[in-house]
């Protein structure tokens, strides 16, 4: 049953099993919902349910998790949450925002633990990082606010670039505070915004392909969880296109990318586990603080940079949290 349960997740299936037939049994059901594939974001499940497991609840023994993607169609999220609060599983967990926003939506009685990128008071999942109250409640690591910075960072290791790009992908929520956002911190860097739309592998690949003829000469991308399960494409393609850019990830700048900057995304799914675990044997989310790690780690990829180019100040390598040669 296990095998069959992991291969079915792996797959973005949700499993099929009756759920009449298991509400007679006393294993409990956590409902999983997110915005991308399984694929895009077993690393983050494996954290998951290892923490999970550390707090005693092991898949296919003695806990049954529902696994719900929704394939980067933003549009199908509520119809998906509903079906999870109609079933009436244990707890909820929310992997991205809008995943989380369409769950809140849903029903103010089911637990929601989230694992988000952004600021769950500023996205108005709760009132209060230490007292969240009502249902919900998570693990936060800051990587939509720092979009900006990212930015900020490009422009010190490229000072005399005139014209950045911004890649969102428009069906995103948080595109609308994004875009904004670093359209801001362009203004007050003197330099000029294109934003690039991408939802798509083939929108991605045109994204890159029409970089040179808008004269960008540097590129931010912007929190994403379609992005996020392409970090190694899109890092690799940033070199393939000799297009310095920088994400929020590891992955990205280990595959070509030039930088890296953001917190880390496995964390948040370590603590959202544990979460689910003491809700499981009885807390209350709204007892639970929400778990917000501020920490940003910055890596640099020195072999990509010469490849491109670019020498990097001192100022900059001094800062970074690892350097990939």
């Amino acid at each position: 049953m296990q095998r069959r349960e992991f291969i079915a997740a792996l797959a973005g299936t949700v499993m099929v099993e009756p759920f009449a037939a298991r509400a007679q049994q006393a294993i409990p059901v956590i409902g999983l919902l997110g915005s991308a594939s399984a694929s895009d974001y077993a690393p983050m499940i494996v954290a998951f349910r290892k923490s999970l497991g550390e707090a005693g609840f092991v898949e296919g023994r003695n806990v049954k998790i529902e696994y719900v993607w929704a394939d980067e169609h933003y549009d199908r999220l509520s119809p998906l949450a509903a079906d999870l609060v109609r079933h009436q599983v244990s707890v909820i967990v929310a992997a991205t925002t809008p995943a989380a926003l369409a769950l809140k939506a849903a029903t103010t009685t089911i637990p929601i633990v989230f694992a988000i990128g952004g600021d769950p008071v500023r996205t108005g999942l709760v009132d209060s990082l230490n007292r969240p109250g009502g249902n919900l409640t998570g693990a936060a690591h800051i990587n939509v606010e720092t979009a900006p910075k990212r930015l900020e960072l490009m422009h010190e290791l490229m000072p005399n670039v005139k014209i950045a790009g911004l890649l969102v992908n428009p069906t995103n929520p948080l595109a609308k505070s994004v875009v904004p956002a670093v359209r801001a911190a362009a203004s007050s860097l003197g330099l000029e915004l294109q934003v690039i739309y991408a939802r798509s592998d083939e929108e991605l690949d045109a994204a890159f392909a029409s970089l040179p003829g808008l004269s960008v000469g540097a590129l931010v991308i912007g929190t994403d969880p379609f992005f996020t399960g392409r970090a190694k494409k899109l890092g690799a393609d940033s070199l393939r296109f000799a297009m310095p850019a920088i994400y929020q990830y590891r992955e990205f700048a280990a595959a070509g990318g030039v930088m890296s900057y953001g917190g880390s995304i496995v964390d948040s799914y370590h603590h959202a586990g544990l979460y689910v675990a003491r809700i499981l044997k009885g807390e209350k989310p709204g007892d639970l603080p929400v778990q917000l790690s501020t920490k940003v780690e910055l890596f640099f990829n020195l072999k990509s940079a010469k490849a491109l180019g670019l020498s990097v100040p001192l100022t900059l390598l001094g800062r970074a949290d690892e350097v990939i040669e």
